[in-house]
């Protein structure tokens, strides 16, 4: 009778939902760690620049497709950014077919994406790239194509399958609770794919208090704050918002997990080039990944130098992963300096960056010493010398003692930012 099997579906409702506890410990456990982004990833981008623009009949050049793809990757090769270490590139919303296959895939846009995703993918590893694309835990994604709630392991399989290097994963259409569970089992779900999928988390943005030990365990690299605009204010908005918060984002940053303050407007209209060398400069202080989002074949020289920089790569890709810190704000923080400590002594043992953000277009005066910036006193046979990162000239005196004092001239909208290097002091005769 039906009561005399209560007793029975009871047990196997116990045991039903012990597995499926143990399968949400072993996927946060499968997550934890899938040896990928040892140092932050490069690459290219297209939401900010390119945004849902899926009208190619009137902008063939710009809309959301396969040619926008394609040729993104052709310029990478010939600018030499790839060569740089610029490999990723990265497919954001709006590629997908509004429909799912019948039997639950996703699908590519047949129109804008003809060739397929498989096909971009071998596109991109035939040119020595990596191939990335978006998903998003919800229902919908943020403008409205399919979403991988409940579609975990097919859409996880679907990515591997078509040789998938990055994953962005949003968080819209979903709430807080599910997000909790979702991105640890889609992580779980792209490890168990076999194949190596960088995972980009947008978990934090989405929360009031992120668990950042759980994020760290699962993603490789997170986005924290709002999407960047092409603007000066939006930038100054993120780098107010990394200095406030750089005790919780500092913790749990390092090789394999990576802050994320979204991408460079280098090559854009909306910032000033010395405007584009604050971020770029900031960015790398920040070890944070470096993906542009602008059309690189119509780039100029000084924003592919700047993107080449190799003294800023250098700090950004020091082997500690590690954030710099904010040391000193003035002048209701118009007036910053940032230090980073790097470890691989053959690049320098600090970068220093010093911002002016004042609005009334004056020059700043920054006088430090190297011991009031929270450095270490250098052995007893050497002192110190300050590089500039973008001249890779010493532009201190020779040497500089830890607790002396220099100056530096910073215009409004604009850096300097130094590498500070050993230097053995020659014994007089």
């Amino acid at each position: 009778s039906k009561d005399s099997r209560l007793p029975y579906l009871r047990s196997n409702m116990a045991i039903i939902r012990a597995v499926w506890v143990l399968l949400l410990c072993t996927a946060q456990a499968a997550a934890e760690d899938n040896g990928l982004e040892r140092t932050p990833a490069m690459g290219f981008m297209q939401w900010e620049r390119f945004r849902c623009n899926t009208d190619c009949d009137n902008f063939p050049d710009e809309c959301i497709s396969e040619r926008l793809f394609t040729r993104t990757a052709d310029a990478l090769v010939e600018t030499g950014l790839r060569d740089a270490g610029y490999v990723y590139v990265a497919i954001d919303d709006c590629w997908a077919s509004k429909n799912r296959t019948p039997d639950g895939r996703l699908q590519p846009d047949p129109q804008r994406f003809p060739s397929g995703m498989r096909y971009l993918s071998k596109y991109m590893h035939d040119r020595g790239l990596k191939f990335g694309i978006y998903g998003d835990y919800g229902t919908l994604t943020c403008a409205g194509y399919p979403g991988s709630q409940g579609f975990e392991q097919v859409d996880a399989q679907t990515f591997a399958d078509w040789g998938v290097d990055f994953l962005k994963f949003d968080g819209c259409y979903s709430n807080e609770s599910a997000k909790a569970e979702g991105y640890i089992k889609m992580g779980a779900a792209l490890n168990a794919t076999g194949r190596p999928i960088l995972y980009a988390c947008s978990w934090p943005a989405y929360i009031p208090d992120p668990d950042y030990d759980v994020i760290a365990r699962t993603c490789n690299q997170w986005r924290n704050e709002g999407d960047i605009q092409d603007s000066w204010d939006s930038v100054r908005g993120i780098i107010a918002a990394y200095a406030q918060k750089q005790d919780v984002y500092s913790k749990n940053q390092g090789p394999g997990h990576f802050n994320d303050p979204d991408e460079l407007l280098v090559g854009n209209r909306g910032v000033s080039p010395s405007q584009q060398r604050v971020q770029m400069s900031v960015w790398s202080m920040w070890s944070a990944p470096l993906f542009v989002s602008a059309d690189i074949g119509a780039m100029g020289e000084g924003e592919l130098q700047l993107l080449m920089n190799r003294n800023l790569i250098n700090i950004n890709r020091d082997p500690a992963g590690s954030m710099a810190t904010r040391v000193v704000s003035v002048e209701k923080d118009a007036l910053q300096t940032w230090v980073k400590r790097l470890t691989d002594p053959t690049i320098g043992v600090a970068a220093v960056c010093m911002l002016n953000q004042r609005t009334d277009d004056q020059t700043a005066l920054f006088t430090h010493s190297l011991k009031g910036l929270g450095l270490t006193a250098p052995p007893d046979d050497s002192a110190f010398l300050l590089v500039d990162v973008f001249t890779s000239r010493v532009v201190s005196k020779l040497p500089l003692g830890w607790a002396e004092e220099f100056t530096f001239r910073v215009p409004a909208f604009d850096t300097v930012t130094v590498l500070v290097r050993h230097t053995i002091i020659q014994p007089k005769l």
